[in-house]
């Protein structure tokens, strides 16, 4: 069986967006299993501030989000959906036209479509919820409701992914989180409250939640003389190393009680929460024993800087360096693609890159056209030295267009990894 989820609802209705997306951040950080967010308003420019919002939020937190948003037409939905979210969340009181529905369900399918039903104006049973499934949209999100035995009786039957919505945690958590096809409760009243704490709660009552769990008992551990155990810590998207501290037995579960990075300071002699004074937290992602079980590696969000110098990474002093070819097929890109944007926004003159930016996309749109038929051509032919060169002017020109079009491969990759 799944385990079940804590979604935070954000209204970013008549919302300061930088307040929207800080938010999101910190429920990402701090324990919730997903977002949903959404902004019903039927003005094209607040939509769009909207939808800017939602894509500059799909790049910086790691958890699924829902996005709610005013459909009036196809291309409504494919922008929303665009965004990177997981799905498309369409009011019941703001249903599209027949047409439009049918064209998004032909488009997207149950998986990415989800309807949101007020209960208390109007209460629908397993039969009623199955027509929409049965038109193809996947998920319902059930709000303003009573836990009644009518109630439990539609969320059984029904063939939809069930979510119950219910911003003040009216009818207790576990109550919500108990109902068998129930995935998740989605809720705004954790907002300054502490989400795994809900969570150990309902774990307690046989609920199963994402925790944190070690899986290896501390005594277990191979400490140091001092009682200490070394930790590595790295950024868990790009694997840079950025500081080493220790841990005793006391910050270890903090450590996975808090999910924050929680170390035990030599010089001070106490435990002190990475970020406690600067506000620069190190949000756990995974934690590592090595073979030896005498050193964690600890792979975390960090939020600001790690070294106390104002340093991303503590390790900036070089002491000795051999020239190498560095072949990490995602490091060489992004250097590539960030020469590619310096060239943008630095031009050089005699530069290749310059000229297909001063003559604009339809220029570098039929240069990808060209070099991906050269891509075809040199398939054909016996061996892959050729097609090891054209697959190299392809993504160059690629990447040119990329910058052209204000994206990066982060977009790309999240992309991919949201098709998975």
């Amino acid at each position: 069986m799944a385990q079940k989820k804590i979604i935070a609802f954000i209204n970013a209705e008549n919302e300061v967006p930088a307040n929207v997306e800080c938010l999101a951040i910190k429920y990402s950080c701090e324990g919730a299993d997903g977002l949903f967010i959404y902004n019903y308003t039927g003005d094209e420019a607040s939509r769009e501030e909207f939808l800017l919002s939602a894509r500059k939020i799909e790049k910086q937190v790691d958890i699924p989000f829902f996005i709610g948003i005013y459909i009036n037409r196809f291309e409504d939905a494919k922008k929303a959906l665009y965004t990177g979210a997981k799905k498309l969340v369409i009011r019941k009181a703001l249903f599209p036209e027949k047409d439009e529905i049918d064209e998004i369900i032909a488009r997207f399918g149950k998986d990415k479509l989800a309807i949101e039903i007020d209960m208390k104006a109007d209460f629908h049973n397993a039969a009623q919820l199955n027509k929409y499934y049965d038109m193809g949209i996947g998920t319902a999100i059930l709000k303003h409701i009573n836990t009644t035995d009518a109630f439990g009786e539609t969320v059984l039957n029904t063939k939809m992914q069930v979510l119950i919505r219910d911003g003040l945690i009216r009818n207790g958590l576990e109550e919500l989180l108990s109902y068998k096809n129930a995935d998740a409760v989605i809720t705004n009243y954790f907002e300054d409250k502490d989400i795994y704490k809900a969570k150990r709660a309902v774990k307690r009552q046989g609920i199963d939640v994402e925790l944190f769990e070690s899986l290896i008992d501390f005594k277990e551990f191979k400490l140091m003389d001092n009682g200490l155990l070394p930790v590595v810590v790295q950024d868990y998207r790009t694997s840079e190393v950025l500081q080493v501290a220790y841990m005793n037995e006391e910050s270890y579960k903090k450590t996975i009680e808090t999910g924050k990075m929680t170390y035990f300071s030599r010089s001070r002699q106490e435990l002190w929460v990475k970020g406690e004074t600067s506000g620069h937290y190190q949000y756990v992602k995974s934690l590592m024993l090595d073979c030896d079980n005498d050193t964690i590696l600890a792979k975390v969000h960090q939020i600001g800087a790690a070294c106390h110098t104002g340093s991303y990474s503590c390790f900036f002093k070089e002491l000795a360096k051999k020239d190498y070819i560095e072949t990490n097929p995602l490091k060489v890109l992004e250097e590539d693609y960030n020469i590619i944007v310096r060239r943008k926004n630095n031009p050089k003159k005699g530069s290749y890159t310059n000229y297909l930016f001063d003559k604009g996309i339809d220029k570098i749109l039929k240069k990808c056209g060209e070099e991906a038929s050269e891509i075809i051509i040199a398939a054909k032919n016996e061996g892959s030295e050729e097609l090891k060169y054209e697959i190299a002017d392809f993504l160059y020109h690629m990447m040119v267009l990329m910058a052209e079009c204000g994206l990066d491969w982060e977009d790309i990759t999240r992309e991919l990894v949201n098709r998975r």
